[in-house]
């Protein structure tokens, strides 16, 4: 089931929207915490986004860019605001589409769907998209999808892009350097911790989809991926 994340602040918008998605079968959570937006999207993990521009603290062209940083998940703005250069800035930071309030419910979902389907579904141009693959493991770029013997599971954008290296890697040691130079371009701006918690949270996405092996911390050097055969799996007990 699709996830929807609703960034809008009137409570009561939010929850109309919330239960119009739900009517259609897709999954829909309203932002709770508009000081901590980008920690809620890691969270939950949205396959879209509806953003409404005037928010608290930053707007809601702000939190598309920093979306945008870690993701290529559809952005939608919905906002009161009807004006040509709103629209034309919603769509230079990164958004998808934009609808001016009110609207009719049956035009969010279409709007909704129209984007699924472009990015997960029947217009995605498989033919196009990058993918990267070993043992069985394949990692989807444009969809920001991990998939391992029918299983399949959502990934942040970082989390992708280290995902990619270890694999292009694969089965070599990845250095923590080459990592953070993938992730970030510049890591002397970077926190060491912030590595440890990117690799964290790909070692529990490659757990949810039962992948045998996983990310290996090899002391000193780096990290490399383990994909672990079922007749191998007691040699490494």
């Amino acid at each position: 089931m699709y996830r929807i994340w609703i960034v809008e602040d009137d409570p009561n918008l939010a929850l109309l929207l919330r239960d119009c998605l739900e009517k259609y079968s897709l999954a829909a959570r309203c932002a709770n915490d508009f000081e901590e937006i980008m920690a809620q999207f890691h969270q939950y993990e949205p396959h879209l986004v509806l953003m409404d521009v005037n928010l608290p603290s930053h707007d809601g062209y702000y939190w598309c860019r920093q979306i945008r940083k870690v993701s290529t998940c559809p952005i939608i703005f919905i906002s009161g605001r009807s004006g040509d250069m709103d629209q034309v800035m919603a769509l230079e930071y990164g958004a998808d589409d934009y609808m001016t309030k009110p609207f009719h419910h049956e035009l969010v979902i279409a709007k909704v769907r129209s984007q699924l389907r472009r990015v997960y579904g029947e217009y995605a141009g498989e033919a196009r998209e990058r993918v990267v693959e070993e043992s069985g493991l394949a990692l989807y770029l444009e969809r920001l999808e991990l998939k391992w013997k029918g299983r399949t599971v959502t990934l942040a954008r970082k989390e992708a892009d280290l995902l990619e290296l270890l694999l292009l890697r694969y089965p070599l040691v990845v250095t923590r350097e080459a990592l953070l130079y993938k992730l970030w371009d510049d890591q002397q701006f970077v926190d060491e911790n912030t590595l440890n918690v990117n690799i964290a949270r790909v070692r529990r996405k490659l757990q949810e989809i039962e992948v045998e092996g996983g990310i290996e911390t090899v002391r000193g050097s780096g990290y490399k991926l383990v994909l672990l055969k079922p007749d191998k799996l007691g040699e490494h007990a």
